[in-house]
């Protein structure tokens, strides 16, 4: 929840593009990718993979709030700007913490957030001074924002481990609310194609972390085998960059475009927001594997925890945008053909890996998101010409 305007927005509204504003907004969530990434480099254990899931979900969450407050009311003035990077700002502050912020930089990471949720209530409340049908109530903004942010605030003063139990016990209220509210108190329709255009920014910026990752590590493994793995590892994600910008991207506008009402917010509320979570989760996990087999390209095989974020990242990957695929409405028939060997493959790889070389582990994984994408350009051509022929 997060909006600001001085009038209603209107019901239609012709079909726009990321302002400068997000744009500029966005960069700060390059160096939280790259921080997050950071973390799963080497040989990570099961903890590790816990705090990144953690530490991500804030921001991410902060990202789509933020966005849909710009896609419901397009509003430039100077107020929202300096709302806006002040948030950048508070954002800056948690991915500095990432670090440390299961220990001693966790206060930071909850002051910034405190602060985000705030910049939300400054956002949100003109909305609760709109003419009827689209006020919002003001007990909304009041327990969503302000309350939210003075309870993550507090948990800075709290000592570890009840702040992380605090954490989640304020996420899941969130989540509570939101879920609650199905869509009453969001005035006006959403613009859903700046919603999937922005949604997809987001993935390219993970996107971008991975090939960044790819170059990175070349400086610590200049070697033959180490540009073979990362000339792999780019194979791979140039095809997920494929698949995911001419099927799942065009069929999330298609489907959002034609619900109405209701349907329209439930759906971007789960695949904008809470599904694309594990995509881009997915993918940061890839980065961080992706470079780690760069820098032991040499090695004779990949460490554990580097396998499980490299092959778990696509498996996790290839899990979402199942579930997206069912929420759309697919059955579960059609999705199963693409998505068990999405998901098996990859476990497969992984339990094999001590006897697979770095090099082999990705091209295994590059061959199967190949394979992904042949299947769906396939399976768009059939249909292309089906319903040219009917």
């Amino acid at each position: 929840m997060s909006a600001t305007h001085a009038a209603a927005a209107p019901r239609e509204r012709e079909s726009r593009h990321a302002a400068w504003l997000e744009l500029f907004f966005d960069l700060v969530f390059v160096a939280f990718a790259a921080q997050l990434s950071h973390e799963l480099h080497g040989d990570p254990g099961p903890r590790d993979f816990a705090v990144f899931l953690g530490l991500f979900f804030p921001p991410w969450w902060m990202w789509i709030n933020l966005t849909v407050s710009a896609n419901l009311f397009e509003d430039d003035g100077a107020r929202r700007r300096l709302l806006m990077l002040f948030a950048m700002l508070c954002l800056a502050a948690m991915a500095a913490a990432v670090p440390e912020a299961d220990t001693t930089r966790g206060a930071v990471y909850a002051l910034g957030y405190a602060g985000t949720r705030l910049v939300l209530l400054g956002l949100w409340w003109p909305a609760t001074r709109f003419p009827a049908p689209d006020r919002v109530p003001r007990w909304r903004p009041l327990s969503y924002c302000l309350l939210s942010g003075l309870l993550w605030a507090a948990s800075a003063a709290v000592p570890s481990p009840w702040r992380y139990a605090m954490w989640a016990v304020l996420i899941g209220a969130e989540m509570i609310l939101l879920l609650t509210a199905r869509g009453r108190g969001v005035p006006g329709r959403l613009d859903t194609g700046h919603l999937v255009e922005r949604v997809g920014l987001f993935v390219i910026i993970v996107l971008g972390e991975s090939v960044l990752g790819l170059v990175t590590s070349m400086d610590d493994a200049w070697t033959g085998r180490a540009a073979v793995v990362a000339v792999l590892g780019f194979v791979l994600l140039a095809a997920l960059w494929w698949s995911y910008f001419d099927f799942g991207s065009t069929t999330a506008e298609l489907m959002l475009g034609s619900a109405e009402g209701m349907r329209a917010y439930l759906l971007a509320r789960d695949v904008g927001g809470f599904l694309h979570y594990f995509v881009t989760a997915g993918i940061l996990c890839m980065a961080a594997g992706l470079a780690t087999a760069v820098e032991e390209s040499g090695h004779a095989h990949l460490a554990q925890g580097a396998v499980a974020a490299l092959a778990g990242g696509l498996a996790l990957y290839h899990a979402a945008h199942a579930v997206i695929a069912l929420r759309f409405g697919r059955s579960p028939a059609a999705v199963a053909v693409w998505a068990v060997p999405g998901i098996a493959i990859p476990v497969l790889v992984a339990v094999a890996s001590n006897a697979l070389a770095p090099w082999l582990v990705v091209l295994l994984l590059a061959a199967e998101a190949i394979a992904h994408l042949l299947y769906a350009r396939t399976l768009s051509a059939r249909r292309r010409k089906a319903e040219t022929a009917a």
